[in-house]
């Protein structure tokens, strides 16, 4: 979600609409499997794959947790042409659910790259070179659990800690020194850590850093560790997923099941109350009234609204402060409308970053918007079908669960074949 964490893309010189034929393509690099985004700096661009050892074969059934011979790479690229720098690989056999390779997009910062393999592999590493400076291993380390769908929460850089949701035996957050992997704190304890992203709010007239496993949201002391505040809720499936959302002093975290909770923040000191929450619902049964129930996006807030997918697969928005719906609309994933009780989109989801007063929308039917969002609805402009292969199946359609990379006035986006890179350039 760029170098804020706040999906906002402030390059100028951007199309206004798009081509006829689409945005052109600059190159097309062969990688493999993986739902982790690329992420773009200083000219590069890092992605995550993985590769099956020779022989080896995903088993058909997506919850299938039988062991996969396979390696964890991350590769560093020539953002202009695609070509490759460096590359860093391991052994590294799953057995996880939805095991198409790593989730995280590799972090970018002062000359490092800090890479969460999906079984608990984190390494620091040069950023130039692809020399490794430090690694960890979570389940040997810290007696981490594999959860059903691997690692998914993205590190976070802050000053001279670099912050991990770990999951290990009563610890399920630590703070590492970011160039000496040192541990400097370790924090709270759940049965599962879930998968949601650290995330750093200003509220309270601190710096607050938000852990949501799948048992409750919390707010800590970045530099310590130590616990401002907590409060319940549970998503089903310990589907923790979402980075929650300041939206002025109201602090937003849905997810599966309609499981929600908006947190009115103290505004002199680090502390919360709830202004509204919402419990999960059981599968199948429609999720209460308010607000919505994110899966694998990072809604976006703007002047007290809350823009997002639900988790029937339409895109809602709402008032953060009350939970308040005010639209809906199936367009950007079926690229058409039906009733808001239609159920063949099967957790359908789309990826939002906003450039100038418009949103890039990048929907998991390869289709690339343009769209404006306002309180009163959702303006599609433009739209293209990416040549990119749908290469996942969920619940019965064909998706590409990959949020893309915004740089270099590009848009940087795979599958799990390949890398692709198209001009966005007026």
């Amino acid at each position: 979600m760029g170098p804020n964490r706040d999906a906002v893309w402030k390059e100028t010189g951007i199309l206004d609409t798009f081509p006829a034929g689409g945005p052109k393509e600059l190159w097309r690099i062969a990688i493999g499997g993986g739902y982790a985004g690329p992420a773009v700096a200083a000219g590069k661009v890092y992605v995550a794959d993985k590769k099956l050892k020779d022989g080896a074969k995903d088993p058909a059934n997506a919850f299938d947790t039988s062991k996969t011979e396979s390696s964890e790479r991350l590769l560093c690229l020539d953002a202009r042409t695609g070509k490759e720098i460096w590359k860093y690989e391991y052994d590294c056999p799953y057995t996880i659910s939805y095991r198409e390779g790593p989730r995280c997009t590799p972090t970018v910062s002062d000359g490092k790259v800090y890479f969460l393999g999906a079984m608990g592999d984190f390494a620091c590493l040069d950023a130039e070179k692809g020399t490794v400076t430090w690694k960890k291993n979570f389940p040997k380390d810290y007696e981490a659990r594999v959860q059903i769908w691997g690692f998914a929460g993205h590190p976070l850089v802050y000053k001279n800690l670099v912050i991990a949701l770990v999951g290990g035996k009563d610890v399920v957050a630590v703070a590492f020194d970011k160039d000496t992997g040192k541990e400097v704190w370790k924090a709270l304890s759940a049965k599962d850590a879930g998968y949601c992203p650290p995330t750093l709010i200003d509220a309270g007239g601190v710096k607050q850093l938000v852990i949501w496993h799948a048992e409750a949201i919390n707010g800590l002391n970045p530099e310590t560790g130590a616990v401002y505040w907590k409060f319940p809720i549970k998503p089903n499936s310990q589907m923790s997923i979402m980075a929650p959302r300041l939206a002025g002093d109201y602090l937003y975290a849905g997810g599966n099941g309609g499981a929600q909770v908006v947190l009115k923040m103290a505004k002199d000191k680090p502390d919360a109350t709830i202004a509204w929450q919402q419990d999960a619902v059981g599968m199948g049964k429609r999720a209460g009234p308010l607000g919505m129930a994110p899966i694998n996006m990072t809604p976006f807030v703007e002047d007290g609204v809350i823009y997002g997918v639900d988790q029937p697969g339409m895109f809602r928005a709402f008032k953060a402060e009350t939970g308040e719906r005010l639209w809906w609309t199936f367009k950007p994933v079926l690229g058409k409308d039906e009733e808001e009780d239609f159920k063949g989109a099967g957790t359908g989801t789309a990826f939002l970053v906003k450039n100038g007063d418009r949103f890039f929308v990048f929907a998991d039917n390869g289709a690339l918007i343009i769209a404006k969002l306002t309180p009163k609805g959702y303006e599609e402009v433009s739209r293209a079908e990416l040549k990119l292969e749908l290469t996942q199946r969920a619940f019965g359609r064909k998706v590409v669960w990959c949020h893309p990379a915004f740089a270099e006035k590009c848009l940087f986006v795979r599958n799990d074949k390949e890398i692709v890179c198209y001009s966005l350039a007026k």
